[in-house]
């Protein structure tokens, strides 16, 4: 919806509001991270709108909207019955609502295209107890809460693969997609073969679920061995859902953050966010010394010189 459209809607629902008689109710949508929307409504009838149908009889309330101005967070949380045709504990477990981004409006029911849209935030914590949730909904300012800027540090600070590393995880020889072959207690996983990747090849790499019950879980791997048997990976938490044999995962080769790495392993060392000449804590504790070069001059510098062949009195 355009701001024009959300502005002419926003003013027929307060025209309603000021007839004295209302029928409006409030709606919600969640937009999962793998891009599912679903939308609930506390009306005893479907709403639809924007493409979002939205169901009635799901269980779903909402706690008063706490809002302000300025940069304060607006917050609310939304309570709910666990039901196995909308959101599930298997599905809460899973983590598949961590993050989703929610949308509350209020609406005229008799019709719908006079709403105003109340709060549009992400779900926070999420506590489950006698088959009921309770969601906390945090504002669009969270954001500002979160620490930013750069560390500065040996190792990359970037994910291998995201918008700072730049590294494209489809290239050839770096991910593999295939069935499990045996998978124990959803943390260890046996695949046949795979010998053409060098041992080690996918540690702290990302193994992700493509098909089955828990398509869509990411886990991060702890280990990755070559056997007579075939491969193994480990993971370093166990993926909350049903993950059986067959089932088709994606491994993701695995950085460990060193510039040796970036450079030789994926030719990537333009991108690197890490500072690999910061003197380390050895230095920074040392002493001034009457012996070797004290001539002022970069420490990295001279043992680079040197290593080369030359002496700093040229």
């Amino acid at each position: 919806m355009s701001g024009a459209e959300a502005t002419e809607a926003a003013e027929a629902l307060h025209a309603h509001l000021g007839g004295g008689i209302t029928t409006v109710c409030r709606c919600w949508s969640v937009t999962r991270a793998e891009g599912e929307v679903l939308g609930f409504t506390d009306h005893d009838e479907s709403l639809s709108f924007d493409g979002i149908s939205f169901r009635a009889n799901t269980g779903l309330t909402a706690k008063a909207l706490v809002q302000g101005t300025g940069l304060s967070v607006d917050n609310t949380e939304a309570l709910g019955a666990l039901m196995s045709e909308a959101i599930t504990e298997e599905d809460l477990q899973a983590g598949r609502y961590d993050g989703a981004e929610v949308r509350a409006w209020m609406v005229n029911w008799t019709d719908p295209s006079a709403r105003l849209l109340l709060f549009r935030g992400t779900i926070g914590e999420v506590s489950r107890s006698n088959g009921a949730f309770e969601a906390e909904l945090r504002g669009l300012t969270e954001t500002l809460n979160q620490p930013q800027g750069r560390v500065y540090q040996p190792q990359c600070s970037a994910v291998l693969g995201d918008g700072m590393c730049r590294f494209d995880l489809t290239a050839p020889g770096y991910a593999a997609e295939v069935p499990a072959e045996a998978v124990d207690d959803g943390r260890v996983f046996r695949f046949e073969g795979m010998d053409e990747f060098d041992l080690r090849w996918f540690e702290r790499g990302r193994l992700r679920v493509l098909t089955g019950e828990s398509a869509g879980l990411v886990g991060i791997i702890k280990n990755d061995t070559l056997s007579n048997s075939g491969r193994v990976v480990e993971l370093w938490q166990k993926l909350p859902g049903q993950i059986a044999a067959g089932d088709i995962v994606r491994l993701e080769a695995g950085c460990d953050k060193r510039e040796e790495t970036c450079r030789l392993r994926f030719d990537n060392f333009l991108n690197f966010r890490g500072f690999p000449h910061i003197p380390g804590e050895d230095w920074l504790m040392s002493y001034p010394k009457r012996s070797g070069q004290n001539e002022g001059g970069s420490k990295f510098g001279s043992r680079l010189f040197a290593g080369l062949g030359g002496t700093l009195d040229g």
